[in-house]
């Protein structure tokens, strides 16, 4: 049988990238080499999920070929395997994070924090974070494969992510979280957090508080995105030269980037441009529209697009 070109992508810390040269005929071991060379991840440390529930890929025997273990179309899912060596993992994990923020820690000093306004999609908190680990690029596209990476991390660690700490069964989660009108939230963003290696920092504009995940994993680099009580935006450092490319990714020792983000908050929850969840009236800033409770403001953010609420 004559071989075909697998037209495949990969999914990894330090972004997507296309398999190119990959055809049915080709072997384990070439596939190995090329997740080793664009992940930048020990080919012996490899681990790779595919399909839905994402299930791991044998990739043990190198002189295998590719027909009728992975398929034309497939993302794969690349992590670096942990258990054999967990000091290793962790300083590969900050080499990653440090060749992926590189360019943007010769940002210019002069700017201001500001919010980059993602859709109201229901993936708002996916979009928000894929778009201050790539530079500031919203890709709307991002979002799904945000959601196959996490449900395949769930269901792979099914004694850290038990029943009780997600609040339903692992499989349950995993169904839920791959749907497109699941919402995100503490958990995905400590997932996310985790496989990034980089502190998570979620400016609440209804506490005007700063939750910080990852903090107890002393990551050396922080992203910042805002939180309102229904939406998630990414905060972006936009320079005074505009010539000068957008920074998203910080030094964890810059407490200038933690003030701004303060500064937003507080500048928030003075005008009341948040929304209580709990019990709470509120009004469309964008058309005016009066509505009562989190059901009505997700629906009508949901038909509208609009985002921007504050509390009557």
């Amino acid at each position: 049988m004559a071989s075909k070109p697998l037209n495949i992508r990969c999914q990894s810390k330090n972004g997507r990238h296309p398999l190119n040269g990959l055809t049915s005929a080709s072997t384990v071991g070439l596939l190995r080499k090329k997740l080793s060379e664009l992940t930048q991840i020990p080919n012996t440390s490899l681990k790779v999920l595919s399909g839905y529930p994402p299930k791991a890929v044998d990739l043990s025997d190198e002189g295998r070929e590719l027909l009728g273990l992975i398929s034309s179309g497939d993302t794969l899912i690349v992590e670096e395997d942990k258990s054999e060596s967990p000091c290793k993992t962790s300083k590969a994990a900050v080499k990653n994070a440090d060749n992926m923020y590189q360019k943007q820690m010769n940002a210019p000093q002069q700017g201001i924090l500001t919010r980059k306004v993602v859709p109201a999609n229901n993936s708002c908190l996916f979009t928000s974070i894929n778009t201050v680990t790539t530079d500031g690029n919203v890709d709307l596209t991002a979002s799904s494969q945000m959601r196959e990476l996490i449900a395949g991390i769930v269901m792979s660690d099914p004694v850290s992510f038990s029943d009780a700490f997600l609040g339903r069964s692992n499989k349950d989660y995993c169904k839920w979280i791959m749907k497109d009108d699941s919402w995100g939230g503490a958990i995905e963003v400590a997932i996310l957090s985790d496989y990034y290696s980089v502190e998570i920092d979620v400016v609440d504009t209804q506490s005007a508080r700063i939750d910080r995940f990852g903090e107890d994993k002393n990551y050396n680099k922080r992203v910042l995105i805002l939180y309102d009580g229904i939406h998630y935006d990414p905060l972006v450092y936009e320079p005074c030269d505009p010539n000068r490319p957008i920074q998203t990714i910080f030094d964890i020792t810059d407490d200038k980037i933690l003030a701004q983000a303060m500064e937003i908050a507080s500048e928030a929850k003075a005008s009341r441009q948040f929304t209580d969840v709990s019990s709470f009236t509120l009004r469309c800033l964008v058309c005016q529209k009066a509505l009562k409770g989190q059901e009505e403001a997700q629906q009508h953010a949901k038909e509208t697009s609009h985002i921007n609420f504050g509390e009557v």
